[in-house]
């Protein structure tokens, strides 16, 4: 049984970890869920690839959880009744079969305070790493932390990077960093570091691929032979069994929008997710439909994005802005008829997979998005599922709505391609299984 530790530099608590890192991480457990077996009587089971087994009864651990896993996390807040509340997760978690510990997240000042994080995960990393086969690093920092604890270390576990994003380019195209400053050299010198140091990768796009790992395309390898898989941003489609015609009539009704015309946007605000481009097209939404609502689902201030909307001519009852927990997220978005998708169209985004256009398309939501955003062009022009612009101006937004009328009713045709392109099982959960066999011989 290979042992993974599974390394996130977010709190447990952080949707990302809930919608992302931990249904990625019950999926590796599964092993192999859904892949045909047979018993002895020739009857299919579920179980792990390559096993016979006489009768489910006879599913053993082993069987069941092929991989062993243990996922750090750092968390911002750790009073005491946080400390209750870890207890709670660790519980729950451990009787999923993920072992989870955490260590502390430092803020202030920013640069310094990564450093002290990166020195305190390497430790932890360090004095455990014999306990590992896999160290899967989220993105460059949790990467750093296992590639730092192997070096010195005579224990050797293989480093899967997990890169995710262009993160030194995403800092320097959200105006955090200064494009060639400092932090920015130093970070593409580690990545250079990491790049030569990892056994395996994963990125989110097809795109990404091309631009890093061009000769992985038909292999599956790069020039060193180190295996790279494309894996989006997938969800459990399970999450969404609940957005139903029924869920829809329902939760229309209980936001008294059952004779509007509803788009909706999940997703923050700021850098490079675009407030003004999307209070615009929202303004031009409602120039086209004179029973337009405005449906924004965010984690931002709702100051950030209400003031545009107002000018945009939305009145009181005409739009909403809440905060959803990610459970409830299905229910709301199945209210809407059409959804937006907007960000900042820049080289880091090359890397970008949106999770939000993935919960659209499982709602059965045609989108409206911006072209030069990672796999976002062939998923909307290839698919047919929405209406790609090039522009951001009231034409493109006009004629983006004309293009989503011509479509028709494709409700059923967006979760089609959402099953076929985001399943968490069929598509997150088998490449991921794919990338660990590889590295670990199992």
């Amino acid at each position: 049984m290979a042992r993974t530790l599974y390394i996130c530099y977010f709190g447990v608590r952080e949707p990302l970890v809930q919608t992302q890192v931990l249904p990625y991480l019950r999926e590796l457990l599964k092993g192999g869920k859904g892949e045909e077996l047979q018993g002895e009587k020739g009857e299919k089971l579920e179980g792990v690839k390559g096993k016979r087994l006489k009768s489910e009864n006879e599913l053993d651990a082993e069987s069941i959880f092929p991989l062993s896993v243990s996922l750090l996390t750092f968390e911002p807040q750790r009073e005491g009744k946080d400390l209750a509340e870890f207890e709670r997760v660790r519980v729950e978690l451990a009787a999923e079969g993920i072992e989870w510990d955490w260590l502390p997240y430092h803020k202030r000042p920013s640069a310094v305070a990564t450093a002290w994080d990166i020195f305190r995960g390497a430790f932890y990393i360090w004095r455990r790493i014999g306990r590992f086969d896999v160290l899967h690093g989220r993105v460059h920092v949790p990467t750093l932390m296992g590639a730092l604890a192997r070096k010195f270390s005579r224990k050797k576990p293989k480093l899967l990077f997990d890169i995710r994003g262009f993160f030194p380019e995403e800092y320097t195209d959200a105006g955090i960093w200064p494009e060639g400053g400092l932090l920015y050299r130093g970070a593409k010198r580690v990545e250079r570091w990491l790049m030569k140091e990892a056994d395996a990768f994963v990125v989110l796009t097809e795109k990404a691929r091309e631009i890093l790992f061009p000769e992985s395309k038909e292999s599956g390898f790069d020039k060193l032979g180190r295996p790279v898989e494309v894996i989006p941003c997938c969800v459990d489609l399970e999450r969404f069994a609940s957005a139903t015609p029924d869920t829809r009539e329902r939760k229309r009704n209980e936001l008294g929008i059952a004779d509007k015309k509803v788009m909706v946007y999940v997703g923050s605000f700021g850098g490079w997710y675009l407030t003004s481009e999307t209070a615009d097209i929202f303004g031009a939404f409602r120039e086209k439909y004179q029973n337009a609502f405005a449906m924004i689902l965010t984690q931002s201030k709702p100051e950030v994005i209400e003031p545009l909307l107002r000018e945009a001519g939305y009145a009181d009852g005409e739009y909403l802005i809440t905060r959803v927990p990610s459970s409830e997220i299905p229910e709301y978005l199945v209210a809407a008829d059409l959804a937006v998708s907007f960000i900042k169209p820049c080289y880091s985004k090359q890397a970008s997979s949106p999770t939000k256009n993935a919960e659209y398309l499982a709602c059965g939501l045609p989108i409206i998005a911006n072209a030069g955003v990672g796999d976002v062009d062939l998923l909307i022009e290839g698919h047919g599922v929405g209406s790609l612009i090039e522009s951001f101006d009231r034409e493109a937004y006009l004629q983006a709505f004309d293009n989503i009328e011509s479509l028709g009713n494709i409700s059923a045709k967006c979760r089609e391609v959402a099953n076929q392109e985001f399943d968490l099982e069929t598509v997150g959960g088998i490449r991921y299984r794919a990338v660990y066999e590889s590295i670990t011989g199992s």
